[in-house]
């Protein structure tokens, strides 16, 4: 069995795999301070629970945008599994080529988000991942890391409006009833959710005009599914896309 950890800046996403088959799924908090020792304890009960055997666990795969949780992360593997987890990076074997101009600014999130999106939809593929900052990774047709951009995710637009205005409250992200706001809550929701689908769309148009129109696109991360039911291009959502590059990522490197 293996376990496959992506661990973000707001949650860490934890999933098991049974051969090819993602026989169970997670999201923890990402707390900075967790220990080797609880991180150990909460996947035993999560396994528990879900009715997995922790023993059978073989091999541990990290990719990570938190590097104070390195250390605890890699801990956990030796002590739990008595093995030492793989950490992705720009130099592990993907199978990408990795087009930046400093291969080691890439997040390993992106790198194994788009190594999942090109091996279910080959290239171009454009990948949008919907979390604390937004991201659009690009893959060529030929399996090349192109790049692509970052954005301020939609807690951070939430956040940055209430920190800096004197009057505006603290709102919850939803898909709003109405277009136009009607009060100040009401007009928040409308304007970061429609805000957020103006500057997807218009990225993606960009891109598109870009890669060509048979560029795929597809949508991962929290807020993915809110935002495709608004959105004149993304429509695909993949909720396990994360999850399934790392799997592809160790099998690829397992021997």
């Amino acid at each position: 069995m293996l376990l496959a950890l992506d661990a973000g800046n707001s949650n860490i996403t934890i999933g098991a795999f049974e051969g090819e088959r993602l026989a169970a799924r997670w999201r923890l908090r990402t707390v900075i301070e967790q220990t080797a020792d609880e991180f150990g304890v909460l996947l035993r009960n999560l396994f528990s629970l879900s009715g997995l055997d922790l023993a059978a666990v073989d091999g541990v795969i990290v990719s990570s945008v938190v590097p104070p949780l390195d250390a605890a992360l890699a801990a956990m593997s030796e002590k739990y599994f008595h093995r030492p987890a793989m950490f992705v990076t720009h130099s592990t074997d993907t199978g990408l080529k990795i087009g930046y101009e400093n291969p080691s600014e890439v997040g390993a999130d992106r790198i194994v988000n788009s190594v999942a999106a090109f091996h279910k939809h080959l290239g171009p593929c454009v990948v949008v991942d919907l979390g604390t900052a937004i991201t659009f990774d690009v893959v060529s047709a030929s399996g090349r890391y192109l790049g692509g951009l970052i954005c301020a995710g939609i807690g951070i637009s939430v956040e940055a409006l209430f920190a800096k205005t004197a009057r505006l409250p603290m709102v919850e992200f939803r898909e709003p009833e109405n277009l136009i706001g009607s009060n100040t809550v009401a007009s928040m929701q409308a304007g970061l959710y429609y805000g957020a689908i103006g500057m997807i769309d218009g990225i993606l148009e960009r891109l598109i005009e870009h890669l060509g129109p048979n560029t795929k696109l597809v949508a991962t991360g929290g807020q993915a599914h809110m935002i495709t039911r608004g959105s004149r291009f993304l429509k695909e959502v993949d909720d396990d896309l994360t999850l399934e590059g790392l799997y592809l990522i160790w099998e690829r490197n397992r021997t």
